[in-house]
């Protein structure tokens, strides 16, 4: 319980440089390409917004790319996710393009959700990411409902539905889980407890701050996980992926994580010290696996910064296809919405 006491400090649960690593070389060097991704690109996307290239809401992934890639790793292909709105990084983890989530940030037609969507409803089927939503909460439901659809046709696959720490004061999140843990659905409901409600901290919100033991109200296996840590996600996961695929229901996890950037883009995060800040950036995700990688002798140092040579050409491209792709015709204000090909539209 030591990360647990760490983070109701304010102090970050430590991101574990692995003396003997759990996983094999290839999943090391998989896990540091998917998070070196997901880091430059919300690094390029934060500045393109400063830019004014992208505008509206925009929320970043910058310290929580574990959270994604550790699931990512326990997970099959053929499994789905679904998440609230700061939703770039796991579609990018799963293999979608960036050209693809860049150009939707921009707003242009060769987005994946054809620019009608932006930064917070990023959605690919092809991968079965079933989206980003921008209503606090209306995902977690939405995610019971998927768990279902699986159960229901016997696939064996699971749901993986993402939520912020704030969500879990919605009552739809106490009626997904009644529900899920009632019909025994194959979801896993992870809080991303990266400290703050936009900029309310949980212990300024809830009498419970330990948010895994909102589940047991329900006889949901539940645990916390040092999300600052890959490896752990991973093995958390894994563990209530076995438990929904067995028929035995639900799992809630708690991602103990933390965002460097503020809530979006227009907030300041003047709610929280710079030593809280800094001690975070000292246990980083991306760098731990960076670590452990070099101290394994699996790669040198210069065949590590030409991988992040070739990630800095992969969002440079992207960002390029964005720039050159076209604004949806207005046309496009008509399709996407309706079954009915023909909806009789007011258009006058």
């Amino acid at each position: 319980m030591a990360d647990t006491k760490e983070k109701a400090k304010g102090k970050a649960p430590k991101a574990k440089v692995q003396a003997e690593p759990k996983f094999s070389k290839e999943t090391y060097m998989t896990w540091y390409e998917q998070m070196k991704l997901m880091r430059r690109f919300e690094e390029k996307a934060g500045q393109l917004y400063g830019q004014q290239k992208i505008k509206g809401f925009c929320h970043l992934y910058i310290g929580q790319e574990a959270c994604a890639a550790g699931a990512i790793s326990a997970l099959t292909k053929d499994d789905k996710w679904i998440t609230a709105y700061r939703d770039h990084a796991h579609p990018l983890g799963l293999g979608t393009d960036p050209g693809a989530v860049m150009a939707e940030l921009f707003a242009k037609a060769t987005g994946c959700s054809k620019g009608k969507g932006g930064s917070m409803h990023i959605f690919d089927k092809e991968v079965n990411f079933i989206g980003g939503h921008g209503i606090v909460g209306a995902q977690i439901p939405m995610g019971a409902g998927i768990a279902f659809a699986e159960k229901y046709n016997k696939t064996g696959n699971l749901c993986i539905t993402y939520m912020g720490d704030g969500a879990v004061r919605q009552g739809a999140f106490h009626e997904a889980l009644n529900m899920a843990m009632t019909w025994k659905l194959p979801v896993i409901f992870v809080i991303e407890n990266n400290g703050y409600a936009m900029g309310t901290s949980v212990q300024r919100t809830s009498n419970v701050t330990e948010l895994y033991t909102l589940g047991e109200a329900y006889d949901m296996p539940s645990e916390p996980v040092n999300a600052m840590n890959v490896e752990d996600v991973h093995e958390a996961v894994a563990r209530a992926a076995e438990r929904a695929r067995a028929g035995e229901g639900p799992t809630l996890l708690e991602f103990r994580t933390y965002r460097y950037k503020g809530h979006s883009m227009s907030d300041p995060a003047k709610y929280r010290t710079k030593e809280e800040l800094e001690d975070y950036k000292g246990k980083d995700p991306v760098e731990a696996v960076r670590a452990t990688i070099l101290l394994q002798e699996w790669a040198t140092e210069e065949e590590l910064d030409a991988i992040d040579d070739k990630i800095k050409e992969r969002v440079a491209d992207a960002v390029q296809f964005a720039e050159d792709s076209p604004y949806p015709d207005p046309s496009e204000l008509y399709t996407d919405i309706y079954v009915e090909k023909d909806y009789p539209y007011i258009m006058d």
